[in-house]
């Protein structure tokens, strides 16, 4: 393999962007370890030597020997899994029948519930709701562990990526019943999801809020992601676009060149956009701005929070450290680390962890681990919220020795994530058990689906703008609404209602407008109670200012 081809492939490679306290994708199954496949570390020939026998050895004893009849590749499988999980938490192997699967996320349409996912521990996890699936409807989130599908127990019970495909996808319109433990809450929740197509759309919405300020939302960087978002831009630019929300929000990551691209379009020059260092020089790369981009003037801030990851990193750090946009939201997820898929001889992959992103000014994304507590690692996400970072910037605390400064001097700070210039704190006012369990039992989609069936005529016969000036969630709407939450067995409690009521009539308006206008009606509406969202919009000043080095 040569160096050139070796960058490549990091260039391409869908795993430098995973969601990060999981181990790649899918579970790390397996490898046939033989004579013929062993080749000696250059670094240390005779230790590696050394531990290729001794487990060649014992696993020969075992098969020999043992009073049982056992399945040795089976707990060969089990013996690399351990050994990559001491590695880092990124670094997995992936069976030769699981590749289509794995890569099935970033590079077709299929049909299932809309979750991308992983099997960490025995525990299956959903890195991400893929956006506008059903999972993501129903109020499925990144992070949340799925302990039963339709009653029956999958955790802790050696499941295989495999098996979750079966189990999770079935005939269009059936439906499939989760339990799921989410993140600081003390009970599993239940959630009812209707299968059906998985779209492969990555950048979902883009639209004009006003005559010159524009909103695009990115949730993945796929293989399709760099053209849709062109397409938007250049929508957007005959429309009068002249500043920028670009939404980066719970983007997982996806494919490095998209996202490298995409920054493209904002940085001027051949400036460093990331650098990856690894052992050696053999994975160095550095990576640069190369073409004049279509949005290199004009005010851009960029919302991120505790879900945005890898390629979302590398983007929102390359912007903030040249200056060119005010990054607004929460400090990423901090997943900074390189994976290179290594073909095997068996057709399985290890995806191998060479090296490390770095930001231009220097800053390393990846945040700290340690490879003897991984579940240190895969709590960091709880451990913040338990520590008030989603809700108090002052729970942050930074190490002076990691300070960088941008390319007009502003100090910012490494150790992990991107920290953004401006923060803003979780909104949970209207969180309330009824708006969670209207959303677990899909109530408000299903009446925003029967609304929409009886009034189709109406809705299209209605443009996109008249519906969001003119569109009233009324209150006969809400009182059959409240009617249909009881029958779900859904309490509805006077006080959670009022809490929540807000929230209520903004989501059944939007998915309402999801069902006649799809994306293009769903996120303006949206967007209307978004506090992230709210707060960007009066920070065109603030974002101006960083722009022009004041």
């Amino acid at each position: 393999m040569t160096e050139k081809n070796e960058h490549k492939k990091i260039e391409n490679s869908l795993f430098q962007v995973r969601l990060p306290f999981f181990l790649g994708l899918a579970v790390a199954v397996g490898i046939l370890l033989g004579a013929t496949l062993f080749q000696p570390s250059s670094n240390n020939p005779q230790g590696t030597a050394r531990g290729y026998l001794k487990f060649r050895e014992i696993l020969s004893y075992i098969d020999r020997e043992y009073v049982d009849t056992v399945n040795t590749e089976r707990l060969s499988e089990y013996a690399i899994n351990k050994m990559l999980e001491k590695l880092d938490p990124h670094s997995s192997y992936i069976p030769a029948k699981d590749l289509t699967i794995a890569r099935s996320y970033l590079e077709s349409d299929f049909d299932g519930i809309g979750v991308e996912f992983n099997i960490f521990r025995d525990t299956l996890y959903v890195i991400a709701p893929l956006s506008g699936g059903p999972s993501e409807q129903v109020g499925i989130q990144a992070g949340d562990k799925i302990l039963k599908v339709n009653g029956e127990n999958i955790a802790g019970v050696n499941i295989t990526t495999e098996t979750v495909f079966k189990k999770l996808r079935g005939p269009r319109g059936s439906k499939v019943n989760l339990t799921v433990l989410r993140p600081h809450e003390s009970k599993p929740m239940q959630f009812s999801v209707t299968r059906r197509k998985i779209p492969s759309v990555s950048v979902d919405a883009g639209y004009m809020i006003d005559n010159k300020t524009g909103y695009i939302k990115v949730s993945r960087f796929s293989n399709g992601t760099y053209e849709e978002f062109k397409s938007k831009l250049s929508a957007l630019k005959k429309q009068g676009l002249q500043r920028l929300i670009l939404d980066l929000r719970d983007n997982p990551g996806g494919y490095l060149d998209h996202a490298t691209r995409m920054a493209d379009e904002f940085i001027a020059g051949n400036k460093k956009l990331v650098y990856t260092d690894g052992k050696g020089s053999k994975y160095d790369a550095n990576y640069y701005a190369k073409v004049k981009g279509d949005f290199e003037q004009g005010e851009l801030i960029v919302l991120i929070n505790e879900g945005s990851a890898s390629a979302s990193e590398i983007l929102a750090g390359a912007l903030q450290d040249h200056d060119r946009a005010l990054i607004v939201g929460r400090r990423s997820f901090g997943k900074g680390l390189v994976q290179v898929p290594i073909p095997l001889s068996d057709g399985s992959e290890l995806r191998l962890t060479i090296s490390r992103y770095y930001t231009p000014s220097g800053r390393s994304i990846q945040k700290p681990y340690n490879p003897e507590s991984a579940e240190e690692y895969e709590n960091d996400i709880m451990n913040r919220y338990k520590h008030g970072e989603f809700f108090s910037q002052d729970s942050i605390k930074f190490n002076d020795s990691l300070k960088y400064k941008t390319s007009r001097g502003r100090i910012v700070y490494g150790g992990g994530g991107i920290m953004p210039d401006v923060f803003v704190p979780r909104d949970t006012t209207d969180n309330t058990q009824l708006l969670t369990e209207l959303f677990q039992k899909n109530v408000l989609r299903e009446y925003a689906l029967t609304y929409f069936r009886e009034h189709r005529k109406q809705l299209e016969n209605t443009p996109l703008n008249s519906f969001l000036e003119s569109f009233h969630v009324t209150d006969a709407m809400m009182q059959e609404l409240l009617k249909e939450a009881k029958q779900a067995k859904i309490k509805v409690d006077n006080k959670d209602l009022k809490r929540s009521e807000r929230t209520i009539r903004n989501n059944l308006k939007a998915f309402i407008a999801r069902s006649r206008y799809e994306a293009a009606g769903f996120y303006p509406v949206l967007n209307e109670v978004d506090p992230d969202f709210q707060r960007a919009l009066g920070l065109f000043d603030q974002a101006k200012q960083i722009s022009l080095g004041k």
